[in-house]
């Protein structure tokens, strides 16, 4: 009868090695897709590996390289699903360089959000992508742990951002070309430097006939607040430029509980272009912010050896037109 309390062998990388008949360097630069090795023996040593049922000890190699293989994301509202998309696309970036990522959600919340940096420090994570709560007036973690900063104005650390005021004057030149001249806008907090940018780009891009009859400001949220409606309920514009894809849908439920419809009465225009606005009904015409290559850029940036001094990249943004803007008789 077996001893079913004998403590199970795990596999090592010698083993691994003296199984695919290569030296313990070969098999290391296998492991952890490095070194010079011809494709062939490279994909010997893995399946060798696989068939042995070999796990990286990742503690060891920690205690070896002083990096950890994991990054730290620390979003503002995880129940946003923009905010899922973009952790998605950090983790396919971080997976292909064979490092896994763990997510804190701030919840909007400045303190969680320093427990948060206390708490990915204290798991020796190799660098953090952050999308603060709010602007940074100063850098807040310890200049050791590499940092990129998403959406939000630091200071000494490198910044990934989108062309916000350009995209503003993308949503505003869609809305001229199809004939609004009464148009408002529903923005974020206008504390936040991108929110800035949207909407003076959205307002430079104005004809000069155009006339912004409103501008109201509402939380990050499902909920708007009262003056939103109360601007909607007055009818006085053709069109709504929203600061973001979950306000724009926020504002589209507000309008149908007002009695207008969207495109016909209203013509309603996002920022961001999350993954679920092309299957909302109906679907929203928007701003792309390229989520995929914004993160493929902080996360390319940490695992950087030497990533130089703070920079700050800013992607292009794009506008897609769906259902929900349309042009006037």
């Amino acid at each position: 009868m077996a001893d079913e309390s004998r403590p199970v062998k795990r596999i090592t990388l010698k083993d691994v090695a003296k199984a695919a008949d290569v030296s313990l360097a070969s098999a290391s630069y296998a492991i952890n897709g490095t070194g010079s090795l011809g494709s062939e023996v490279r994909a010997h040593i893995l399946k060798i590996a696989a068939d042995l049922g070999y796990r990286q000890n990742l503690s060891a190699r920690a205690v070896r390289t002083g990096r950890t293989g994991t990054l730290g994301l620390i979003l503002p509202d995880f129940a946003n699903p923009f905010f899922t998309g973009l952790a998605q696309a950090v983790m396919r970036r971080a997976r292909a360089d064979r490092h896994y990522v763990v997510i804190a959600d701030t919840e909007g919340d400045v303190r969680l959000e320093q427990q948060a940096i206390a708490s990915l420090i204290e798991r020796g994570v190799d660098g953090l992508v952050w999308f603060p709560v709010r602007d940074l007036d100063t850098a807040t973690p310890p200049p050791e742990l590499p940092t990129v900063i998403m959406d939000r104005r630091a200071v000494g650390l490198s910044l990934i951002l989108a062309d916000y005021t350009g995209g503003g004057r993308q949503a505003a030149a869609h809305l001229m070309a199809r004939g609004h001249r009464k148009v408002g806008i529903v923005s974020g907090p206008m504390s936040l430097n991108s929110m800035t940018e949207r909407c003076q780009g959205f307002r430079s891009g104005l004809s000069a006939d155009a006339e912004c009859v409103f501008h109201v400001e509402t939380g990050f949220s499902d909920d708007l607040e009262p003056a939103v409606g109360a601007a909607i309920d007055n009818r006085s514009v053709t069109a709504i430029f929203a600061g973001t894809d979950q306000i724009a849908l926020a504002v589209v439920r507000r309008a149908a509980r007002s009695g207008l419809r969207v495109p016909e009465d209203l013509s309603i225009i996002g920022f961001g272009d999350a993954p679920w606005v092309g299957t909302s009904a109906p679907a929203l015409t928007t701003v792309e912010m390229p989520i995929e290559d914004m993160a493929n850029e902080a996360v390319d940036r940490l695992l950087q050896r030497d990533p130089g001094a703070p920079a700050r990249v800013v992607f292009d943004t794009s506008l897609i037109v769906r259902e929900s803007t349309r042009a006037l008789p």
